[in-house]
């Protein structure tokens, strides 16, 4: 009875300890999560409504200003156009690589993910030298006879276009991916077993199962393209002011409460949109099983 007792109270520490160990793990990141994240956020929002004293004035400007809401139009415009420049293409290359599997298949998603790791900065000062006057597009548009003179597309919403799509293409290949490769391939087989054409197994059978990849990797693309600033500042003209670029533009002027309160619209819309991804084609369990790819 006495070692028996012994025992167990030997046993309660290292069961309090094991206890414990999760929750401090945990701490830190939390702790980085709190400082980094939840504090700026709650610093924002209140700058926003408390300069100097409690006030939704700035709110109430963003919906009656016509500035504030043509940029919000505009943002939300490219934001539409440029997943669905990226739709198709990452389609292609999705179906491509869930189709080729093994090393061969590792590779080239490997080179089709690593270009997104390039800065945007660099990017967009590449693109600067392909769409300027004389460049490489407007060489091979006039060498093919659809340019008569030399043209410079750096200040228009195509050179945004091309080059916001070109970075974010990769985004939306990955949730396809993972919801191609993740296919019962016995299914496209039984399909074709009753004499149905590849065709008909790709629009009837592949097609429907890809869907929720395919919302997943348009929901990700466009909220990512809300956020936007190096790019649209870059190679946008005056028309193509998204809400990033004229938060900066805010902060530049010293409208403080203003920008504070831009943000935190699109802050807001950003999340919800989140939350609806996540609860309707469940985008992170697509996006955890894309990073383990």
């Amino acid at each position: 009875m006495a070692g028996d007792t012994i025992a167990a109270g030997g046993r309660a520490p290292r069961r309090s300890r094991s206890g414990l160990a999760g929750p401090l793990l945990i701490a830190p990141l939390l702790a980085v999560m709190v400082l980094l994240v939840a504090v700026p956020i709650v610093w924002e929002v209140w700058h926003s409504l408390m300069t100097p004293r409690f006030t939704t004035a700035y709110y109430a400007e963003l919906a009656t200003g016509r500035a504030y809401l043509h940029s919000l139009l505009t943002t939300v415009e490219i934001a539409a156009l440029v997943t669905l420049i990226c739709l198709v293409p990452a389609y292609a290359v999705a179906y491509v690589l869930a189709g080729i599997g093994g090393r061969l298949g590792a590779v080239l998603l490997a080179t089709t993910i690593v270009p997104f790791w390039i800065s945007a900065v660099v990017r967009s000062f590449a693109w600067i030298l392909m769409l300027q006057r004389s460049g490489v597009v407007d060489g091979g548009l006039r060498g093919l006879g659809l340019l008569e003179r030399p043209t410079s597309l750096v200040g228009t919403s195509t050179a945004v276009y091309v080059a916001m799509a070109s970075v974010l293409l990769p985004v939306m290949v990955l949730p396809m991916f993972n919801t191609m490769r993740d296919l019962d391939r016995n299914l496209l087989r039984a399909a074709a077993s009753l004499g149905a054409p590849r065709w008909r197994t790709f629009c009837e059978v592949f097609l429907p199962l890809s869907l929720p990849g395919v919302a997943a990797g348009c929901l990700l693309v466009f909220i990512m393209s809300l956020g936007y600033f190096i790019t649209p500042s870059m190679l946008g003209g005056a028309k193509d002011t998204m809400v990033a670029v004229l938060i900066y533009q805010q902060t530049q002027s010293f409208q403080w409460p203003a920008a504070f309160a831009l943000s935190t619209v699109l802050l807001v819309v950003i999340l919800a949109l989140y939350a609806v991804a996540s609860v309707t084609v469940g985008l992170g369990r697509l996006l955890i099983g894309a990073h383990r790819t």
